[in-house]
């Protein structure tokens, strides 16, 4: 009789502990979740438009010999900055000086030939009025006269065309700009209108080309008719540093292959950081967005209904707010719908977050000014 006792004891015994453990274990309370927070801000926004862009030469020309010849001597080093009309090439002037030396005499004795033709024909033409020479005899001398004229006429030509040809053996730069790396030494042979010596470019003002999309061409030529349109190149492998320019170019037609239009901008480039051949990217302000509400870029979630935001409530818990999302300036986005300036957002933790999760923030100063921005709205 006794084992029907104990077995009842020990089941009355074992509901007691049951009952005390599910006293002790009572669902806890969650903890507030760390994140951290910034309010909206309603500011001035600029609409700015990015591409990526390709640094060309203000000014390129390929120094090229004029006439045949070997090359004396090089007057610059390579990679040197030369200003307009410094000599950099010349050719052996030996042969041209001998070429302008043999027509001075042709044209010298020539003059000599002329003179007494002159000469000559001035007396046959006295002769002729007196009945001493025919007319025959007069023409003659006449006609040579004048064809010795014209002979004079000729070879003048060709003194100045010989002295032309030897001022081309020097040559000389047409820019002030940077020379290249140079393709042929002294004492090569170059062949007139041949290969380029060196090539010399104009960096400081400089170019960037760059393609933005049909689609902003009307807010491009507004933007341009009220001289507003303002552009910037990123100075390539140091972010954060620019150069300011302006549009100076907008081509006439639109790329249909590729649906964009053509644009240039020049940059004064004093600092010679942007290079030829380089790509940068480029900023273009179209306008100004005014009283717009921007959020950091961090802040703005995608779900499979679309862009959210956390917005922290005045009792610290969470609500996920849509919203529509513009453009993005920087690290700011502009929040075009759903928003409004003063609410906290949370910008890191969302991971964590469930809607009405409770969350905690060092950036205390941010929620207790929500808050106040929340009273004054009740208000």
């Amino acid at each position: 009789m006794r084992y029907p006792t104990i077995i009842l004891t020990g089941f009355v015994v074992a509901l007691l502990i049951t009952a005390c453990t599910a006293k002790k274990d009572k669902p806890r309370a969650k903890l507030p979740v760390p994140v951290k927070v910034a309010l909206a801000q309603q500011k001035d926004v600029p609409v700015q438009v990015k591409a990526i862009g390709t640094i060309e030469a203000y000014t390129s020309v390929a120094i090229k010999s004029q006439v045949s010849g070997q090359i004396a001597r090089i007057h610059f080093t390579e990679g040197s900055d030369v200003e307009k009309g410094a000599l950099l090439v010349s050719i052996d002037p030996e042969p041209f000086q001998a070429t302008v030396s043999q027509w001075e005499a042709t044209l010298a004795r020539d003059q000599a030939q002329a003179r007494y033709a002159r000469d000559q024909a001035d007396r046959y033409a006295g002769l002729l009025k007196e009945g001493i020479v025919t007319r025959d005899q007069y023409d003659s001398l006449q006609s040579n006269a004048e064809s010795l004229a014209a002979t004079l006429a000729a070879d003048r030509a060709a003194v100045k065309n010989a002295r032309i040809q030897l001022g081309y053996c020097s040559i000389r730069s047409p820019i002030s700009g940077r020379t290249g790396t140079v393709a042929l030494q002294p004492g090569n042979l170059v062949k007139a209108n041949d290969l380029a010596i060196v090539t010399v470019n104009q960096l400081s003002p400089i170019y960037v080309t760059f393609s933005l999309p049909e689609k902003r061409l009307a807010e491009i030529k507004r933007a341009m008719a009220a001289g507003q349109l303002k552009i910037e190149a990123v100075i390539p492998n140091e972010p954060g540093s620019s150069e300011a320019g302006t549009i100076s170019f907008l081509d006439n037609a639109v790329n249909p292959a590729t649906g964009t239009i053509k644009l240039k901008g020049v940059f004064a480039n004093r600092s010679r950081k942007l290079w030829p051949g380089q790509y940068t990217d480029v900023l273009v302000t179209l306008a100004s967005r005014q009283n717009a509400v921007v959020v950091p870029t961090q802040a703005i979630q995608t779900s499979q209904q679309g862009e959210f935001v956390y917005v922290v409530k005045q009792d610290n818990s969470v609500e996920m707010r849509p919203v529509t999302a513009a453009v993005a300036t920087g690290a700011e986005t502009v929040i075009e719908k759903g928003l409004a300036a003063g609410e906290a957002v949370v910008t890191d933790g969302q991971l964590r977050l469930t809607p009405g999760a409770v969350v905690e923030s060092k950036e205390k100063q941010v929620l207790e000014q929500a808050g106040r921005g929340h009273e004054q709205d009740r208000k």
